[in-house]
């Protein structure tokens, strides 16, 4: 159940009936529910963070993303020239 929809460039959500979760849609068939208290502490320190601050949080997360991924066993490793190969790169 929708209480109140929430869109702009980087997100689109809604609130859900509860009150106090927010469902964040993350691709066009997933979405991602999180506590509203969460979300609007998070967005609060975006908001005032550096933009230093922000490009080195973003790095963590990709960071921690890859760890995640590497641990359900989604990542593979390949040799340089193999990159190369794959990406089209002059050897």
């Amino acid at each position: 159940m929708i209480h109140a929809e929430l869109t702009n460039g980087r997100f689109c959500g809604c609130f859900l009936a509860d009150g106090q979760h927010l469902a964040v849609l993350a691709q066009p068939d997933v979405a991602i529910v999180v506590p509203v208290a969460d979300f609007l502490r998070l967005r609060a320190l975006e908001q005032a963070a550096a933009p230093d601050e922000l490009e080195d949080a973003e790095d963590t997360a990709a960071m921690l993303e890859w760890q995640a991924r590497d641990a359900a066993g989604q990542t593979t490793l390949v040799s340089a020239e193999e990159a190369k190969l794959q990406l089209s790169m002059p050897q």
